[in-house]
């Protein structure tokens, strides 16, 4: 009994100290994260991030022997399937790292839709049979071209928010759709240096992306009709 205490002590004590020479201390959610990937990531980011499954107890008195008000907070949101990310980068810099190592996965039976799935028009690599009935059922249109089906338009089977069936699931996997993506999802970001937490993370560079061009573009537009010039 001495012992096991002992080792918990040592877990609590490594897990503050490292705490302490971090910068970033981020929750993550790992629920529904296979095992294999989980350990693909945890050696693909060893370089930049401690990542670390621990117990709950453990990070609980890991917080308590920080005795660190700001830190007090990240106790809300210990709870079952999470990790620990301990790194020297910014907090955002860091999710944003953890975003590219996520990987598409099928939909399974069950899960709630994250955003409408939809099912987009072109060809196929499924040949004329029962599909086609499958395919009836959801409402999609469909044309046999070249000896496969084709989708002659989009059609959304599963719209934000909705339980998928286990067909929709099934038929989802046959057209290699894949509309979930796994990996180490962001709950709450503790800068650790500023004593500052940030939490409804959401890293999308791609979308950022397009958001800055269309921004670039409007103001070019609202520019050129209130005649305002300059270099830019």
């Amino acid at each position: 009994m001495n012992t096991a205490i002992q080792f918990k002590e040592k877990q609590v004590n490594e897990l503050v100290e490292r705490i302490k020479k971090s910068r970033t201390l981020m929750i993550v959610s790992v629920r529904g994260l296979p095992s294999k990937q989980f350990q693909e990531i945890k050696k693909s980011v060893r370089s930049e991030a401690f990542v670390n499954i621990a117990r709950k107890n453990i990070i609980f008195r890991a917080l308590e022997k920080l005795d660190n008000t700001s830190i007090k907070p990240l106790e809300d949101y210990i709870e079952s399937d999470i990790a620990i990310v301990l790194s020297d980068k910014d907090g955002y810099e860091l999710a944003a790292l953890l975003a590219k190592k996520k990987t598409r996965v099928f939909a399974k039976a069950g899960q709630i839709a994250e955003d409408n799935i939809e099912v987009k028009d072109g060809p196929t690599e499924l040949v004329p049979g029962p599909v086609i009935s499958e395919l009836g059922v959801l409402g999609i249109q469909i044309a046999v071209e070249n000896g496969k089906i084709a989708i002659k338009s989009p059609k959304v089977v599963v719209k934000k928010g909705e339980e998928i069936k286990e067909h929709v699931a099934s038929l989802l996997q046959k057209l290699h759709i894949q509309p979930f993506s796994v990996g180490l999802n962001p709950l709450v970001i503790c800068d650790i240096k500023k004593s500052k937490l940030y939490t409804h993370i959401k890293i999308d560079p791609e979308g950022y992306t397009q958001d800055l061009k269309k921004a670039a573009l409007q103001s070019l537009g609202l520019a050129h009709k209130i005649n305002f010039y300059c270099k830019e």
